[in-house]
């Protein structure tokens, strides 16, 4: 018994013949025949009674309620199957790091599932660190942050830069001075992230290479939250520009001399799982291509 056979039976319960049904199937009469022959020969009980028209027999009945079911979930099943074959439906785990996560992901996954409704995604908000760890546990599938350690087994492409600016407070010494450099930062109170978090790592050595007296540090555990405390008067902080829409007011930004504290980010797979599953790439190749406006450095 298969999928084609209990359509063959429901058109002729539909049409109430076997010619009929053979035209809308576009079968020979034998074979619709042959198939209905068999399908009782299997069930070991006879399911339509022949004579001047088609009429079901107790067990025809009971069967053709119950076929309607189960042609349709076998339908679905098959749709389901074509459909996360072809890319169009899966379920994706994503790991992202802010600011990443909260200003730029929400609009391309709202874009995404109105491209693929049938797709389920999830969304994991960390430290860079933590996630490129979750992801080669095999607990993510993809991840946007900044670049990985070198060692690890994760496959990096960069996408966009994350461009940083220094916030102050309006009135602030360092808002009207013609430059600034990473020196102006010394004899301030900056505000910084985490010790973990990349962008401090990166901050800190850019800070190493420049003279003066020692740096006065406060450290927020929270990337998003800096410009708050900027905005509260406890101090400067470089932020990403994109979370800067609008700008908190009381607060000016300025521009840091080069590009040095600005941050390379991307995405990120396991090496291990080239190809990429049908759904995942969807989404990775979707990623890119909502980044791929924004410049890279």
């Amino acid at each position: 018994m298969d999928l084609k056979t209990l359509k063959t039976f429901q058109a002729i319960v539909q049409s109430g013949s076997f010619n009929r049904a053979a035209e809308e199937l576009n079968y020979a009469q034998s074979t619709v025949t042959m198939q209905i022959q068999k399908l009782e020969s299997d069930l070991g009980v006879q399911l339509l009674e022949r004579g001047k028209g088609i009429t079901l027999t107790e067990a025809g009945r009971l069967f053709h309620e119950q076929s309607l079911r189960i042609v349709k979930d076998m339908e679905r099943l098959q749709s389901s199957i074509t459909d996360l074959k072809s890319g169009e439906a899966g379920n994706v785990r994503i790991g992202a790091a802010d600011p990443t996560a909260s200003y730029r992901l929400p609009v391309i996954l709202k874009k995404f599932l109105i491209r693929f409704p049938k797709m389920e995604l999830s969304v994991d908000i960390s430290g860079s660190g933590a996630l490129c760890d979750r992801l080669l546990r095999g607990e993510l599938d993809v991840v946007l942050c900044s670049a990985p350690e070198l060692g690890k087994e994760l496959h990096f492409e960069p996408l966009f830069t994350e461009a940083f600016v220094l916030l102050m407070p309006e009135g602030h010494p360092l808002a009207s001075a013609p430059v600034i450099t990473a020196d102006h930062l010394r004899g301030n109170r900056l505000l910084i992230t985490a010790p973990t978090c990349p962008y401090r790592k990166k901050l800190e050595s850019v800070l190493r290479e420049s003279a003066g007296p020692p740096l006065n540090t406060m450290e927020i555990g929270s990337m998003s939250a800096l410009k708050f405390y900027v905005q509260s008067g406890l101090g400067i902080a470089l932020v990403p520009e994109v979370t800067l829409d609008p700008v908190p007011p009381g607060t000016v930004f300025r521009r840091l001399e080069g590009k040095a504290v600005d941050m390379t980010c991307g995405i990120i797979c396991r090496i291990g799982d080239y190809p990429l599953k049908p759904a995942i790439r969807s989404l990775y190749d979707f990623i890119r291509q909502e980044l791929a406006v924004l410049p890279v450095i």
